[in-house]
């Protein structure tokens, strides 16, 4: 199977209020040849739900929808939909214990609504074929900066899409091949020493890149990409 069949014919259902945030996510879904559908209401939610559940891959959603707010809307929703992944807009979470409760109702992931176009689509890659992706469901955040990794003899340059606890995601044109092991050295934004960690790739896809999950990594490197992460989180919330 090419990696052009197995990206082809997912369908997102895209929730928010702002039509910015749903014309974006929209165009990015659409332009690498999967279906969107929107909602900007907690009720047009649940109606494209009933209306499009036995077809949708994963639903992407703002949690402070009008008629329709936190952990409740969600549970609305799997009373109609259980099998459906959703991904949660980390500006609208509202605390860390909103965080737990999401887990307990099949939240996969969570994306900034307001991330770069051209990092929409490999944040939400893993989420809309788990079976052949790796899935980070801690909180990632999306983060472009330079970065090496080593594989054998051989050292390469990229770019990162997003950082989480538990990996990093590279952009590269030249992805390798999942199981690889690799070594990967960035350093965080105003960080004062390099990153530099052993892992395994989980995810490859010639037209996005890869995602690297972290086998090897030091207590205070983990510390480090751990607070950046959170306070990047929570920093664009809602009111």
């Amino acid at each position: 199977m090419t990696a052009e069949t197995r990206l082809a014919g997912r369908t997102v259902l895209v929730a928010d209020d702002t039509a910015f945030v749903r014309d974006r996510f929209k165009a990015a879904i659409e332009a690498a040849g999967h279906s969107a559908v929107t909602a900007k209401t907690g009720q047009e939610l649940l109606a494209q739900v009933r209306a499009n559940g036995a077809r949708l891959d994963l639903i992407v959603l703002d949690l402070r929808l009008p008629q329709g707010n936190g952990v409740t809307l969600l549970q609305a929703i799997r009373k109609l939909d259980h099998r459906t992944g959703v991904v949660i807009f980390s500006g609208t979470i509202a605390s860390a214990d909103e965080v737990r409760q999401l887990e307990t109702l099949g939240v996969v992931g969570y994306i900034n609504e307001y991330t770069a176009v051209q990092h929409i689509l490999p944040s939400l890659l893993p989420h809309l074929f788990p079976d052949g992706l790796n899935r980070r469901s801690s909180p990632r955040v999306s983060l472009g900066i330079p970065v090496a990794y080593r594989f054998g003899n051989t050292i390469a340059a990229a770019l990162t899409i997003n950082v989480s606890h538990g990996g990093v995601a590279i952009r590269t044109t030249s992805p390798l091949t999942v199981d690889t092991a690799v070594r990967v050295r960035f350093r965080m934004p105003a960080g004062k020493n390099e990153i530099d960690v052993e892992g395994r790739v989980c995810w490859a896809d010639r037209r996005l890149g890869m995602g690297v999950q972290f086998t090897k990594i030091d207590k205070a490197d983990q510390a480090q990409i751990d607070q950046y992460v959170q306070s990047h989180f929570f920093s664009n919330r809602k009111a």
